[in-house]
């Protein structure tokens, strides 16, 4: 039997298969090899148990890509989630993710939500600083069911990963996009409401025939493997209009002179909220380098 994966438990993952939903543990053929089945994995199993649907995952198919934090494979694209006011968005946080993202080569949408209760101006702000970082921007009110045929329309035929921090409606926007899912989680909930599984975890939802929304916990903890200072450029779009004119090569685009980023800058063609989320990501990795 194949399926995917859709979540996974203290050591069981749920499959989900052409049959339902099988409840599997993993061979221990994986443990030896180091290597352990993520949400989102495209698996071969056997059935061990047909009435309660239960199995043992023998292989894992080969992954298209694996994200580290949150521990996710094979995703089409990523959905952030900020609120325009209340919490007001974090905007060094928005931008870790999507260095983080770019650094994956993992294409993501920015969604700003609480429209309702969010200022007019503040929106048109966000819109051009991101829109002319190369990303696409959608506006919605969760609760006012604005804008949400637009996010179903995005997710439509994808896979993707579905973060925000707290408090900004995330869990609002999935309700709305779980209104019509086709997948029945119900035997999932039985299982796990037994008591025996109560970590965090990442989960699948199934909302089409070809789409998937993985909700990932744990956002604030976004890690990023291998990033230097001096690539980190190259994970801002914005800034590769201008690199290659700085005068001198490997420009850090701080203090040198003649440096085309900072005249970018100076023009308004990159907006300084985004430069000073550069400056502290350099300086960040350039402590962590000192510490080694």
């Amino acid at each position: 039997m194949q399926g995917k994966i859709i979540k996974g438990i203290a050591g069981f993952y749920y499959v989900d298969s052409s049959d339902g939903i099988f409840e599997c543990k993993a061979k221990g053929i994986f443990r030896n090899k180091d290597i352990k089945p993520l949400v989102g994995d495209n698996v071969v199993f056997e059935i061990t148990h047909e009435g309660d649907k239960e199995g043992n995952i023998t292989e894992i198919l080969e992954r298209e890509n694996e994200l580290i934090r949150p521990a996710v494979a094979n995703i089409d694209q990523a959905m952030i989630v900020f609120a325009l006011k209340a919490p007001n968005p974090n905007l060094n946080l928005l931008d870790k993710f999507l260095v983080g993202m770019e650094y994956q080569n993992i294409e993501t949408i920015i969604c700003f939500n609480k429209t309702d209760i969010g200022n007019k101006d503040f929106a048109d702000e966000l819109a051009t600083i991101y829109r002319n970082a190369g990303y696409k921007v959608i506006f919605t009110s969760a609760t006012e069911n604005e804008g949400v045929d637009e996010v179903k329309k995005v997710l439509k035929g994808k896979s993707t990963v579905f973060a925000g921090p707290s408090g900004v409606g995330k869990s609002s926007m999935l309700n709305a996009i779980k209104q019509d899912a086709v997948m029945e989680t119900g035997d999932i909930s039985e299982k796990i409401g037994r008591g025996k599984h109560t970590t965090r975890h990442s989960e699948i939802f199934k909302t089409d025939d070809d789409t998937y929304v993985f909700d990932t916990p744990g956002f604030g903890s976004l890690f990023i493997p291998g990033m230097t200072k001096e690539k980190l450029e190259d994970y801002f779009p914005e800034f590769s209009l201008y690199t290659n004119e700085c005068r001198f090569i490997g420009c850090a685009h701080l203090n040198e002179p003649d440096c085309a980023v900072k005249k970018a800058l100076e023009d308004g063609k990159i907006s300084e909220s985004r430069y000073e989320s550069y400056k502290a990501f350099y300086n960040e990795l350039k402590e962590q380098e000192n510490q080694y």
